[in-house]
């Protein structure tokens, strides 16, 4: 049996699958201050009556990380730059406390500007007296030569041990400083209280006799075990909108379709986007407060807009949201809501209507409107927001290549087949935004618990990517940043480099409890350019790129 548990800003939903097929759910309203507790709540539900002994598999969808970065409530943690030379240091805008320091590598990993130690232990001591025991240390080209980050955390462990110390070359190894020190940064600042949630997390389960392995939902799709994710905690950041797309491929199961995929929950909705059954990836990687990150993900947004957002007046304008104030009054809530005027206007019949009405009557008489066209202009202005979200979205995706191979291979511009509907809040909005945009409404009886059901489903996902160098000798393979020598690297080939590069994946998958996935990796990227010096070849650089997607575990063939 399997467990998946989504946490949402409203609600965390649970399912647990038996045979592929969802046995039990359940849903519990999420306390924000407290996700660990709500977590547990659902779990227990999910548990009872069930025989533990027989979990296989509990996957958890988590807002902890997100929340953290989007709130600015982690610790106040130091980046410690080594830009080098070009951009001035007042165009890395990555964190408020930044120290810049001396110290240089080429692109190949030469060092050109050694770092000065006493202008290290000058900074050390600042932030001793600042008490910022949270680092993190970022140098460019430090994916091709780590010595100098490697040479700060040595000197930081030494004058204060009291500190945490991330380096960039461990987090990623791909190009472009400033994402690579923007996720380092983010890493640190989260760290700590991941793990704590990651500790408390692992002892509750035990203590409730699982002992099957513990995933988390990445921000690609795929999972990590608990302590895999211990290192890495920026790979769960929009973890629930991942969720929501892989809900919505599980309810339809990779059928092809074009799909926009909207999970409407009581605070926000979040939209992606499904190519032919497959999801959309960001190719810059995840942006996180405006800023982009070498975080793989889906290439998805949030909007403050959700089934339970208020309503209220702004002078002679109807006002929605952004806050949410508990449940809709049809549910028996105190405020009325985007819910309420669906359900009024439409005889849903969703929880008690004559609540809905009791509440949405003052409001539409302080504008001097009938109450149905009071919530007929509700309905207008949220459809014409998701409207114009999407449209929005739709000029963003346009720029992602497998939305532009779609075309090319299709020979015709991109078509929309359907909506899939996702959140409780589904059911009253999505059929008229279908309706406005005359598509096909896709809507599942499990689709309030769909998150959780995706998480349930999903695959392990690993990728890894090798750089070599053969004229220095030298390669580096992420994740981990290890670096080490090429042996007989005048001779190597291309080949040779995948080898090396499958190799490391299997062993790296067999570590991780996801050995029986390593053979279905694939190759995604395959680059060798010649280094020439005058008229001779010195060497060669070689990219190759390799991953296990994300997708559905085999056990799963689709909600009944």
């Amino acid at each position: 049996m399997l467990i998946g548990i989504d946490v949402g800003g409203t609600f965390t939903d649970g399912v647990l699958l038996d045979k592929g097929s969802i046995k039990v759910f359940a849903k519990e309203a999420t306390d924000e201050q407290n996700l660990s507790v709500t977590l547990l709540k659902v779990l227990d539900k999910l548990l009872e009556d069930q025989d533990a002994a027989k979990i296989s598999r509990v996957v958890l969808s988590t807002t902890l990380v997100t929340n953290l970065i989007v709130t600015d409530s982690g610790p106040r943690t130091a980046l410690i730059l080594m830009p080098g030379f070009g951009l001035p240091y007042e165009s890395y805008d990555q964190a408020p406390d930044t120290y810049f320091l001396k110290g240089c590598m080429d692109f190949r990993g030469n060092e050109i500007l050694p770092p000065d130690q006493d202008e290290i232990r000058t900074a050390i001591q600042k932030l001793k007296e600042l008490d910022i025991r949270d680092i993190a240390v970022a140098g460019k080209f430090s994916n091709r030569n780590q010595q100098h980050e490697l040479l700060i955390q040595t000197l930081l462990n030494k004058y204060y041990p009291q500190a945490s110390v991330i380096i960039s070359s461990h987090i990623s190894q791909q190009l472009n400083f400033p994402r690579r020190a923007f996720t380092a940064y983010l890493t640190a600042k989260t760290s700590k209280k991941w793990n704590q949630f990651i500790d408390h997390m692992q002892q509750a389960i035990q203590e409730r006799h699982i002992k099957a392995p513990i995933h988390i939902l990445k921000a690609d799709g795929g999972t990590m075990t608990l302590e895999t994710a211990r290192a890495v905690p920026c790979e769960t950041i929009l973890s629930g909108p991942a969720a929501s797309t892989m809900g919505g491929m599980a309810l339809t199961m990779n059928d092809g379709k074009n799909s926009v995929v909207l999970d409407v929950g009581g605070t926000t909705t979040d939209i992606s986007l499904i190519i032919a059954g497959q999801p959309l990836y960001a190719s810059q990687g995840a942006k996180i407060n405006q800023k982009l990150t070498h975080i793989k993900s889906f290439a998805v947004k949030s909007i403050a807009l959700g089934g339970d957002s208020v309503l209220s007046t702004e002078g002679n304008e109807i006002r929605i949201g952004p806050e949410r104030k508990g449940a809709a009054a049809c549910f028996g809530g105190e405020f009325a809501t985007v819910t309420d005027a669906f359900n009024f206007l439409f005889k849903m019949n969703i929880g008690d209507p004559g609540l809905s009405a009791d509440n949405l009557s003052p409001i539409a008489a302080e504008m001097k409107l009938p109450l149905p066209e009071f919530c007929q202009l509700v309905v207008d202005k949220t459809i014409n927001r998701l409207k114009e979200t999407i449209n929005g979205m739709f000029k963003e995706w346009e720029q992602e290549p497998a939305y532009r191979v779609w075309e090319i291979i299709n020979r015709r511009t991109f078509h929309l087949d359907r909506l899939i509907g996702i959140g409780a809040a589904a059911e009253a909005i999505l059929p008229k935004l279908a309706e406005e945009l005359k598509i096909e409404c896709f809507l599942h009886k499990y689709s309030p618990v769909a998150n959780a059901l995706g998480s349930a489903a999903a695959r392990p996902t690993l990728t890894v990517n090798m750089h070599a160098d053969t004229q220095a000798g030298l390669f580096t393979i992420d994740p981990g940043g290890n670096q080490g020598k090429l042996s007989h690297n005048r001779n190597l080939q291309l080949e040779d480099v995948k080898e090396i590069t499958r190799q490391y994946l299997q062993d790296l998958a067999a570590e991780r409890g996801m050995g029986s996935y390593a053979s279905e990796a694939q190759f995604t990227r395959e680059e060798q350019f010649n280094v020439i010096r005058g008229w001779d070849r010195l060497g060669k650089l070689f990219e190759v790129g390799m991953q296990i997607t994300p997708g559905f575990i085999a056990e799963f063939k689709g909600a009944d």
